[in-house]
């Protein structure tokens, strides 16, 4: 198993490094037919695994045919959600409510960005994709600051959803910290013709910017988002695979150090890799291209046969295996410079300097090629290829070495438990700073993210889970993290209303002036924004749909029951035991 686990991900690495430009585009999230329309995430597999269905689908290319469309499901009592052209949002924020509800999908309206030099601001309509944005600002001689590291994604649904780089310099890490003005079309009444586009501008509006910038989708459909910008720059990269040891101790220096710094822990290895990352003037030579691994393109065939390898160690708890399999993907890693490439062809060695927009977002598995047509994005939904689920928490910066403590004693207790976490990307630690956005972070923070497999038929226990939703419950519930809005399962959401404090009602209180009919809301936003726990049900923990307070709500038949932490032991989590199993 090890050698053909090893000899699966060469294969991989292989194919990556000659196919990265040419794919097969994501699908669309809305397909419909005589029937009407479902909506699904890029995914293809909502967190409840149900279906979303909506009666139909609009495209508007304006902003008149964007508030004509609002105004027309105003005038008729419509349930509304605004759907995108990528659709990469894991909780069910674009499904709405009602058989015969309407969807609003910005993939057409995308022709307009406005570039102000003088004021150093770009205006995009919300339907742009983040690489079309980067790429006119660069082209006209200037810079966005930050962004999210993967660039499927548009300029509306990115900022509603608190997306973010890593930066504690500066307006921040957090797109939506940069946005200078938003228009927004909202209901009106029939003498305003039943919709309303509303012009929201730093400085003059900020109660309700500072409720809109992040908003789910439930306050209206963003019509454009103007940004600030800077002068040109570009960035000067190197990583550092290194020890984890002291990792506790070094990572406020090391962000408050590098600009847009990182780390990447691999706590099964006891690895960190610390992202030296730094600006550097225009006119310095390098034209490097950051292509992370994780987001070119992959064989199908590939993606395919490590999935099937992954699925197969689970089914037979071969720890062993996912281990073996997470050391060749950090030496790959390694050996590639994580997808940097010198010059835009291959990587040669540290540092790497190219220019911001080719540096701070990537996603290349993106892009459609003539050439060929049996590659795509590793998790797309037609290939069966990667599923997995996605843990992103905040945490106040006084809060997060005691969390990195916590994991390490988890760690410490047996390292090979935490080897799915490293066959993925680890667990990637970034920086934001305190926002004035209602639902977004209130202070200085760091951010985590760590990907875990997800089995293909619900209530199928997972290797391992046990630690990762120990983790989980560390992370949410021991040291206060606030979910980010666009990942995360059900459970990280549970009490989010009161760690917002006053700012979820300041929010409440615009949403509820915009939207005063909820047209926008839907049982499922409410669930995510309300963060408030459904009654539970057998197998209910294993999707993450609940925390575990009886063994029915784990798989007790296949040897899963629900038992305490093993370091923070108030938490509950589904550990398999099989002695358990003969015993009963």
């Amino acid at each position: 198993m090890r050698h053909s686990h090893t000899l699966h991900f060469s294969i991989l690495s292989f194919f990556v490094t000659i196919w990265t430009v040419q794919s097969v585009p994501p699908q669309p999230p809305v397909r419909c037919d005589q029937t009407g329309c479902t909506v699904s995430n890029a995914y293809g597999t909502w967190p409840d695994r149900k279906t979303c269905h909506a009666a139909n689908v609009t495209y508007p290319t304006t902003e008149e045919e964007l508030r004509k469309a609002v105004a027309y499901a105003a005038e008729h009592n419509l349930k509304v959600k605004t759907v995108t052209k990528f659709s990469h949002t894991i909780p069910k924020l674009a499904c709405p409510s009602g058989s015969d509800a309407m969807l609003i999908s910005t993939s057409k309206y995308n022709s307009v960005i406005e570039i102000e030099p003088d004021r150093l601001t770009v205006t995009a309509d919300s339907g742009v994709s983040l690489r079309e944005l980067i790429d006119k600002v660069e082209g006209a001689g200037f810079s966005i600051a930050t962004s999210p590291y993967w660039e499927g994604v548009s300029i509306g649904g990115l900022i509603s959803t608190g997306s973010h780089g890593s930066s504690w310099s500066g307006r921040g890490g957090s797109v939506h910290d940069h946005v200078v003005g938003i228009s927004l079309v909202v209901p009106a009444n029939s003498s305003e013709g039943f919709a309303k586009v509303v012009r929201l501008e730093e400085g003059r509006d900020d109660k309700l910017l500072n409720a809109v910038k992040v908003s789910l989708g439930v306050s209206g459909v963003i019509s454009k988002v103007k940004l600030s910008i800077e002068k040109a720059f570009k960035r000067s990269m190197t990583y550092n695979f290194t020890s984890d040891v002291a990792l506790e101790d070094i990572f406020m220096e090391h962000g408050k150090t590098f600009e847009f710094g990182d780390i990447t822990w691999y706590p099964s290895r006891k690895t960190a890799v610390y992202r030296y990352d730094i600006r550097s003037p225009v006119n310095v030579s390098g034209n490097g291209v950051n292509d992370f691994t994780g987001f070119q393109s992959n064989p199908i065939l590939i993606s395919r046969g490590v999935r099937a390898l992954e699925k197969g160690l689970e089914s037979t708890n071969n720890e062993n295996g996912k281990c073996t399999t997470a050391d060749t993907t950090l030496a790959y890693k390694k050996l590639t410079g994580n997808g940097l490439k010198n010059n835009g062809l291959i990587f040669t060695g540290y540092p790497v300097i190219g220019r911001q927009g080719k540096i701070q977002t990537s996603g290349s598995c993106l892009y459609s090629s003539s050439i060929r047509i049996d590659v795509a994005c590793a998790w797309d939904p037609r290939y069966s290829g990667l599923f997995f689920y996605e843990t992103t928490a905040i945490f106040p910066v006084s809060r997060f070495r005691d969390f990195l403590l916590d994991v390490k004693k988890l760690r410490d207790l047996k390292p090979a438990r935490l080897c799915g976490i490293d066959i993925y990307n680890g667990i990637l630690i970034r920086f934001i700073k305190g926002s004035k956005a209602y639902l977004g972070q209130t202070e200085d923070s760091v951010v985590i993210d760590f990907n875990y497999y997800r089995a293909d038929v619900e209530l199928t226990p997972r290797l391992n889970q046990d630690v990762m939703e120990e983790m989980e419950q560390m992370a949410f519930v021991k040291h206060g993290a606030k979910p980010h809005w666009g990942k995360n399962r059900k459970v990280g959401f549970f009490g989010v209303k009161k760690k917002l404090g006053p700012n979820f009602d300041r929010f409440l209180e615009v949403k509820n002036k915009l939207d005063p009919k909820k047209m926008f809301s839907s049982e499922w936003s409410d669930e995510i924004l309300f963060g408030i726990e459904a009654s539970k049900y057998d197998g209910c923990a294993l999707e993450g749909n609940c925390v575990c307070s009886e063994d029915r709500h784990c798989s007790p038949s296949k040897g899963y029951f629900c038992k305490q932490g093993l370091v923070y032991t108030q938490a509950r989590v589904c550990r398999f035991s099989p002695a358990q199993v003969l015993v009963t």
